[in-house]
């Protein structure tokens, strides 16, 4: 089921809330985890079963761990274990057959490949068991004792699909009580409604935009360069629109969810880049990959390697092919060059400049990121700056016309200027009448707005569905 979807707008959410806030509050944890159970088995109800199992398998784990924290090397074998336990399901049906086909190209062999559907949201259930485990064995987290706690932390339905990555310790007080106010309530619809707006009326229509660029057999440097800006719009306003519905949906219902996206694309540097960009995956490799590699306290050589590592693994997490594992590494490649001397160079540069570079390197990664193969990519990247293209051509000229407004509008709203306008409009002495009666309104008239998008049928995928 979709955030994004007339049934779980107008159906699903409506129900759950009405249950939600008439039953009393003990019961509530359970009303969530069934919910969240039919939310997931909507679409692929078989995989229900396997996240039941990680479930399963994580809180057993969790308990073990606690009882022989007395015995370090106990301890530290259940932890392996429970690591390769959850890791097992991921690799199985993410990469199983990125593998078999590695070993056919490099040995010449016929291994039949599984063919096996990537379970939705596996990644991110993944990384929160993991999580919980490795924190627990650290001393970190409380362990769990609830069953139905715990799975109700790990299946919580707005964000078990594409994040953000909630750790444990980050709603292990609000899992046991919490409290919703009106507040609450009204911050969390304008949440929602306003990341579903940016879903809806900026992923969608540039995702559009993207499509016909891939299909097309007039290509330009000019469509190279609209496709390569749609393209990063795109995915910022797909992946950024999911987290603000998931924490509007989490504040509805009690729970604070941390911040996924802070305004990347105003970035000087690759380094500010991703600690702008999907926060809650950059902390986690931080703290159970990184940090644990031995981080920055040892050797160059050694630093160049763990961060190597650790952004292949990155671009590995994204998926199962070479050119997510080549786009990590591109990052980490510039990250290590930011370490080490390019980020003196950044910093003296005017601001502007230090943008279009930062800018640059990430629409290249973007463009990768978004090949599904390395001559896809280099040919794409070729036709950005020439590469034999004509430089205009009519149809370019037509779908800049077409979606002139759009790719402004993303490349405004993609900035703080919405936000901070807002802030000092609500600021002023018209700004309880702001919040009282035209913010109202302004969420009221964006839903239906959407609504009507949504009825119309218009393209409405989710990227990091197949993450």
């Amino acid at each position: 089921m979709l955030f994004s979807s007339i049934t779980f707008l107008y159906a699903f959410l409506p129900a759950l809330l009405i249950l939600y806030f008439v039953i009393p509050p003990r019961g509530r944890n359970l009303v969530l985890l069934l919910a969240s159970l039919l939310f997931y088995a909507w679409g692929e109800p078989i995989y229900l079963f396997l996240m039941l199992g990680s479930i399963l398998a994580g809180y057993v784990f969790g308990l073990l761990i606690d009882r022989f924290r007395s015995s370090p090397r106990i301890a530290n074998l259940l932890t392996a274990a429970s690591v390769c336990v959850s890791l097992s399901s991921l690799i199985l049906f993410k990469y199983s057959d990125f593998f078999l086909s590695t070993v056919n190209t490099l040995t010449g062999s016929s291994f039949k490949l599984l063919g096996l559907a990537l379970p939705v949201g596996i990644s991110f259930y993944t990384f929160q068991i993991l999580s919980y485990t490795v924190d627990v064995r650290r001393g970190d987290a409380p362990v769990q004792r609830n069953p139905l706690t715990f799975a109700t932390y790990v299946a919580l339905f707005p964000q078990l699909i594409a994040g953000p990555i909630v750790r444990y310790v980050t709603v292990a007080e609000e899992l046991g009580h919490r409290t919703v106010g009106r507040s609450d309530i009204a911050y969390g619809v304008g949440r929602f409604t306003v990341g579903l707006g940016k879903k809806v009326l900026l992923a969608n229509v540039l995702g559009e935009l993207c499509q016909i660029y891939r299909d097309t057999t007039d290509a330009s440097v000019l469509f190279t360069w609209l496709y390569a800006i749609a393209y990063a719009l795109h995915l910022y306003f797909d992946f950024s629109g999911y987290s603000d519905m998931a924490i509007g949906l989490g504040r509805i219902f009690g729970f604070h969810f941390l911040e996924n996206f802070n305004f990347p694309y105003i970035s000087r540097s690759i380094t500010e880049f991703w600690r702008r960009w999907h926060m809650s995956l950059g902390t986690w490799f931080r703290d159970y990959v990184y940090i644990p590699l031995g981080g920055n306290r040892v050797s160059r050589l050694r630093w160049v390697f763990n961060l190597s590592v650790v952004w292949m693994l990155t671009g590995f997490w994204h998926g199962a092919g070479w050119t997510f594992i080549l786009w990590g590494l591109w990052f980490g490649l510039w990250l290590i060059a930011e370490k080490l001397f390019l980020g003196k160079w950044l910093a003296k540069l005017p601001a502007a400049l230090s943008w279009i570079w930062t800018t640059l390197l990430v629409i290249l990664g973007f463009v990768l990121f978004d090949a599904d193969g390395l001559t896809s990519a280099i040919t794409r990247m070729g036709n950005l700056f020439g590469a034999g293209l004509p430089l205009v051509s009519d149809t370019a000229l037509y779908y800049l016309r077409s979606y002139a407004v759009v790719l402004i509008v993303g490349i405004i709203g993609a900035t703080p200027l919405p936000a901070m306008a807002w802030r000092k409009i609500r600021a002023a002495r018209i700004g309880e009448t702001v919040s009282t009666v035209i913010e109202p309104l302004a969420v009221g008239c964006l839903l239906l707005l959407v609504s009507a998008y949504l009825i119309d049928g218009s393209y409405n995928p989710f990227i990091y569905f197949r993450f």
